[in-house]
Order: C-alpha cells, then structure tokens, then sequence
C-alpha cells in the first residue's frame, strides 16, 4: 500500500485518508474515490489530496478483518462475530461463559505486523451474553496477504470460550449467633450463580460447627456446594475445611493470591465441586470467589497451580465493607 499526497488527477480508485468538509457533503475517510469525488473535490480548488493506494497482493481493511475474525473464530463455538467496519471486527458472546485465551498465540499474531492487531479481555475473563471478548483491528487501510495469512494460521485456536453450564447450587451458611440476617449475603450469591445461567437451588442455614457443616454437605443436592461461615476461615484445618473432610470430602486448595477474597478454599466431594467462599463474598464487589466460581460452573477445571497464578492481576478494587483496608 502506498500512502500519501498524491495529484487529485490520480486519485481516483484511491481511499481517502482524512475526511473533507465539502458544500456537498462531507467526504469521509476510508471511502474509495469516485469520478464524482474527484469533480467536487477539483470545484473546491483542490489539487492534491492524501490519499492510500492499494497494491498487488494489498488486502483492504475491511476484508482483511472478516477473514482474521473468521479465523480467530475457527472451531470454536459460543462466540459470534460482527460486520466488518472500518477494519473492525468484534468477537461476541452469545452467552454467559469464560474466555480461554492462548497468550503464546495472540502475542505472535500481534508481531505479525503492526497494523494487524486483535486485542482481548484476559484469559479466563467471565463473560455474559453480548459482551466483547476481542475485537480485531485492521489499523492501516490495507496490509500485505502473506502477512494476513500468516495471522489468521497464529489466530485459529487462540479463543475459545466455555459456555456455562445450567447446574443447581446449594449455599450452606454457618452462624454463630443463630438467626442472623443473610438475605444480603443470598443475594450476593444467587446474583452470582444467576449470571453464569444457573440456580441457587437452596440454603442450608446450620450452626458453625464441623458436624454441622458436615451434615448441611451431606444434605446438599446442588451439583456444586459453596460454604460461607459465621467466622472466618483462617487455616486448613479451621472448622469448615474439616467439615468438607468428615463429609467425605477433599481439600485441594486453601487461600488464594487474590485481595480481596484471600480465604477460599477449593475441594469436591466425589464428582461435586466444594467452595468455602472468603467473607467478602456477602458483597457483590468483584473478589477471589468470583474467579474460581466461573470457572467451576463453566466446567473449566481448577487445579491448586491454577489458583496459585491468579496473583498477576489478583489485586483487586477494595470494596466498602472490609474490615481492615488496606491503607491501614
């Protein structure tokens, strides 16, 4: 592609640069100069204009955005893209689920050349129906085939996306003071497994005891359990962990390098997944639980190590009820 002035006498085929302000309407940029353009643009005592010239083997903005997004969407379902606009094209969500980023694979498609780009939320970013999770962008008004189809090869298989899935929840809540007010906390919650299209099944309201929350588990008949406790869980071995194990239970993971939401902890019972939410899940504000319960009812797995790497990016808005700030 060649850009720049160019006689307004050779323009024609050519995109126009930067829009134009004419008595006759206004010439915006990215069209493709007509006869008619031309005339009006000579009445105007224009004799050059800036202008891009496709060459042999250029791709033109828009086309060269279809064919990165059909590629970015290759085999993979849940996503939906959209009509190309000013070399734009925006991957969508038809549902709610999680985005399955391959970093590795978008960093090189970025590297291919700079005015090819496509830009995402972060991997395992929790999305709802409509939601963006890339959008490409063609940034010069055309670029070389060989270097698109070297972007599309980088681009197929580098988003996924992991629709959630319809599951029933059971919330168990352990009070310390019995008949202790935890509508907000059930809203929080059912806010929650209501945005990943599933159900708050039930809540179990118990004492905070280890036989207690071992009964309310064996009880449950969620596909997933979540346990939130009258106190905080502080170590592995604390109340409720231990429940989860005279339950019959696992512990594969307790605290978390996510602020807020530090004091999770992750097990199963047999297939069922087990999450012992940190106290600041009685808030709706962004925390730790959030990120492993998208995953979890998305069925994307959740190992220790996964969670130990959420740290990057772990640090996140402080919300109003903590106890203790941060500052202090």
């Amino acid at each position: 592609m060649k850009f720049g002035p160019r006689p307004i006498d050779q323009a024609h085929g050519c995109i126009l640069a930067h829009s134009i302000a004419l008595p006759t309407g206004r010439l915006r940029k990215g069209i493709t100069l007509t006869d008619k353009h031309i005339c009006d643009l000579k009445a105007e005592g224009r004799t050059e204009i800036t202008v891009a010239a496709l060459e042999t083997g250029d791709v033109e903005e828009d086309t060269a955005a279809t064919r990165l997004g059909a590629a970015l969407l290759d085999s993979t379902t849940g996503l939906r893209a959209s009509v190309a606009a000013t070399g734009r094209v925006n991957l969508i969500a038809t549902g709610a689920g999680v985005a399955l980023i391959d970093e590795a694979k978008l960093h090189a498609l970025n590297d291919v050349n700079p005015m090819i780009s496509f830009a995402s939320v972060p991997a395992f970013h929790q999305m709802h129906e409509n939601g963006m999770v890339g959008t490409v962008k063609i940034i010069s008004y055309a670029v070389p085939e060989g270097d698109l189809n070297a972007a599309c090869t980088l681009a197929r298989g580098a988003v996924k996306f992991a629709p959630a899935i319809p599951q029933r929840v059971s919330l168990i809540i352990s009070q310390i003071n019995d008949g202790a007010d935890e509508d907000k906390a059930i809203a929080a919650t059912r806010a929650r497994v209501e945005a990943l299209e599933c159900e708050l099944s039930e809540t179990l309201i118990c004492q905070h005891s280890e036989q207690a929350i071992a009964e309310a588990i064996a009880q449950a008949r969620g596909d997933v359990v979540l346990i939130l406790t009258g106190s905080a869980t502080s170590d592995p071995f604390d109340v409720a962990p231990s429940a989860v194990v005279q339950a019959g239970g696992v512990i594969t993971r307790f605290g978390m390098p996510v602020d807020p939401g530090n004091l999770l902890f992750l097990g199963h019972l047999g297939n069922r997944p087990i999450i012992g939410l940190p106290g600041c899940a009685r808030s709706p504000a962004l925390n730790g639980a959030d990120k492993v319960l998208s995953r979890v009812l998305c069925g994307v797995p959740v190992s220790s190590a996964d969670i130990a790497k959420m740290g990057v990016g772990g640090l996140l808005k402080e919300i109003p009820t903590r106890p203790r700030p941060r500052a202090s």
